[in-house]
Parts: C-alpha cells; sequence; structure tokens
C-alpha cells in the first residue's frame, strides 16, 4: 500500500480555492465540521468546480474504545462524555475535500461512517453482513490505554477482510492525549506497520476551545482515509 498523501495534495486546503471549500462545509465559528443529515449536501461556492465521490465505511473496535466519540470529533458532532453501547447501527456523514494531484482537480469526499456496538452484532445476524455489504474501507479502532483493543485489531482484519480485497484499511489509535499511560508501545506500532503495510493514526477526542485546533486535528486524519480510499480506486481502475 502507498503512504498517505501521496495522491491528494496534502497542503492544499491552506490554499484559497480550498480554504475556501472548507470554510464552506465548517461551523459558523469555524471550529469543526457542520453535521449533516444522510440526505443532505452542502452548499458549495459555485465558483469551484467539484466531484462528488461516495464511500462507505465500517469502524470496528472492541467495545469502548471510541468509535462513537472519534466519529463524532472527525464529523463535528458533540463529543460523548460517557461511554454509552451504540444500539444497532448508526451512520454518519461527513463531507471533506481534497485535491487529486496527478488530476488537478478537487474532489468532495462523501463518507458513510456505519458503527454498530457489539452487543447487537453479536444479537442480531443481519447487522455485520449490513455493514460489510458495499463497504470501501474498514477503520480499526484500538485505545491507546486497553491494550486488549490493539491485540484484537488482527482478529477483526480476519474477520472483516478477505486476501487480495481492496479495501482501504486504516487502524486508529484512539485517547493519544492519555499516551502517558499507554499500553501500547511505539515499537508495536512499528511492527504493525511494517508487517501489515497499514497506517496507525493517532487520535485525541477532546472538546476543543481554540476553534482553529477543531479543524487542523481532524486535517491529517481525513486527508488519510481520503487518499487511501482514491488509491484503492486508482488500483480497481488499473486492474490491480
Amino acid at each position: 500500500m502507498m503512504n498517505s498523501n501521496t495522491l491528494i495534495l496534502p497542503n492544499w486546503l491552506n490554499e484559497t480555492e480550498g480554504r475556501e471549500l472548507l470554510r464552506s462545509l465548517s461551523s459558523t465559528r469555524g471550529g469543526c465540521l457542520r453535521p449533516h443529515g444522510l440526505l443532505e449536501r452542502p452548499i458549495l461556492p459555485a465558483s469551484i468546480a467539484v466531484e462528488d465521490v461516495h464511500y462507505k465505511l465500517a469502524v470496528v473496535g472492541k467495545g469502548g474504545v471510541g468509535k462513537t466519540s472519534t466519529i463524532a470529533h472527525l464529523a463535528g458532532r458533540p463529543v460523548p462524555e460517557t461511554h454509552c453501547e451504540t444500539a444497532g447501527i448508526q451512520t454518519t456523514k461527513i463531507f471533506w475535500p481534497v485535491k487529486i494531484a496527478h488530476l488537478n482537480k478537487a474532489v468532495l469526499m462523501n463518507l458513510t461512517l456505519w458503527d454498530t456496538g457489539e452487543i447487537a452484532v453479536k444479537k442480531f445476524d443481519h447487522i455485520l453482513p449490513a455493514c460489510k455489504s458495499g463497504v470501501d474501507g474498514i477503520l480499526f479502532l484500538f485505545s491507546f490505554v486497553d491494550k486488549g483493543s490493539w491485540e484484537e485489531i488482527p482478529h477483526l482484519m480476519s474477520r472483516f477482510t478477505d486476501p487480495g480485497d481492496k479495501l482501504a484499511k486504516i487502524v486508529i489509535g484512539t485517547k493519544f492525549d492519555q499516551y502517558a499511560h499507554s499500553e501500547v508501545s511505539q515499537r508495536d506500532l512499528r511492527d504493525f506497520e511494517a508487517r501489515w503495510n497499514i497506517p496507525i493514526l493517532k487520535v485525541c477526542n477532546l472538546a476543543s476551545h481554540d476553534p482553529e485546533e477543531g479543524i487542523l486535528s481532524i486535517i491529517p486524519v481525513l486527508n488519510c482515509i481520503c487518499d487511501h480510499l482514491w488509491h484503492n480506486d486508482v488500483m480497481r481502475a488499473e486492474g490491480t
């Protein structure tokens, strides 16, 4: 798998066109993305030509690692203060603009994130197949302060993926703000990335009082996700 940010321009959001698009997707205060419903589409500047691309992402991980909080953080929704088991399936829409380097065009990534609770998956047989059906990528989440959630990642990968599939696969470590108490070492992370060739991202799902910091914290995460999704599309088109 190619390294993150190889097919999209990582600093494009700092340019005039990128800033204008991101501003149209952000909340009034500019500290986070504006939440959108499943049937909504943001109003974008008419002066910028943008192509829409749709992707479905399954978010999986041990209960309590912060799947719902991570989705809320990325989507601009309030981060839950306490853990509550996700009932059934919850879907969240995230719009993210990127500039494709080799095509020199702006693309609006229309991401639909599917989140499920462990109890619901075990109780209802239809939930897991529904999440896997038509999926384009999978986000595997673990908590830095829960070694068991880290050790479960390979099991989840075998459960949700097949050898040779063209799914985008990304691992996200939550509660990185508590890294001083981490049960997962840097060596663990390096060994995993070397073995699986899958990037590991780090997030802190904390409410920010700085309008700039909120957006800045999600840029590398969403850019990496979008880059891998686009890369997989290129591989499919080339038949590789």
